[in-house]
């Protein structure tokens, strides 16, 4: 997962409204979002290089997503970054002693941000500085940096999730997901990868022949704990391969 901004309201009807982008090779394997087999408490997009997940929600109210800290200098983990969101789903741990385990082994991991969370609470981690933080009322978005980085596709898709606060339709989340305009070249931020592919990869939505956006997902969570979950998935080019929604 690649681009989440979402907005975390625990007083409101709708506590949480998350529209996310997972960006990944296209020849990587993967199942749509749906419910786990074996796991039946998990509703979640799956990865079956790894076995684990980018985003997804459990069926006792839990949430989880997580996106890559692009830093191509780092050797990558031991372990795979995915089964964070899906270990967390599938958890008898609470949040607090959850995170505390992840900061203790966030060194086995490639970089990482991760939020995990419930209609209560809702929680921030990332690997550079693994000190779990619980996260106030507001909008925000994570990329491939740090929490709220201004990188230009993190700050037009917050601004533009702003905008629909009061009406969230799902068709409108959808639109802003499918931005395909690349960021200025002065406004790219330099993450070592050179200025062709920092240029493609700063668009909301990126399409190529060999990677780009493989899901947009948008969830809606109310106070009532019921939760609508969508999900859109793409080939290469960005060509439309199907739709998953689901209500939990």
């Amino acid at each position: 997962m690649c681009l989440i901004v979402f907005a975390w309201r625990p007083d409101h009807s709708q506590p949480l409204i998350l529209a996310a982008n997972r960006d990944e090779f296209y020849a990587r394997p993967t199942l749509p979002l749906g419910q786990w087999e074996e796991a039946p408490n998990v509703y979640a997009g799956r990865d079956l290089e790894a076995g684990g997940t980018w985003l997804g929600v459990s069926a006792d109210g839990r949430f989880a997503a997580l996106t890559n800290i692009r830093d191509p200098g780092k050797p990558p983990g031991r372990r795979s970054r995915g089964e964070l969101v899906a270990h967390f789903l599938n958890s008898p741990l609470s949040i607090d002693e959850y995170l505390r385990e992840v900061a203790g082994r966030s060194a086995e991991y490639g970089g990482f941000n991760l939020l995990v969370g419930n209609r209560q609470e809702l929680h921030f981690i990332n690997a550079t500085d693994p000190t779990p933080r619980q996260l106030s009322a507001g909008v925000y978005g994570v990329s491939n940096a740090g929490l709220d980085t201004p990188w230009p596709k993190l700050l037009k898709a917050r601004a533009a999730l702003s905008e629909h606060l009061d009406n969230p339709e799902p068709e409108a989340l959808f639109r802003f997901l499918a931005d395909p305009e690349a960021a200025a070249d002065a406004d790219l931020p330099s993450t070592g990868v050179g200025l062709a592919t920092e240029k493609l990869l700063s668009s909301v939505f990126i399409a190529s022949p060999n990677y780009g956006t493989r899901a947009s997902t948008v969830l809606i969570v109310n106070d009532d704990g019921s939760r609508r979950m969508i999900e859109h998935s793409f080939g290469p080019y960005g060509g439309r391969l199907g739709e998953v929604s689901l209500n939990i």
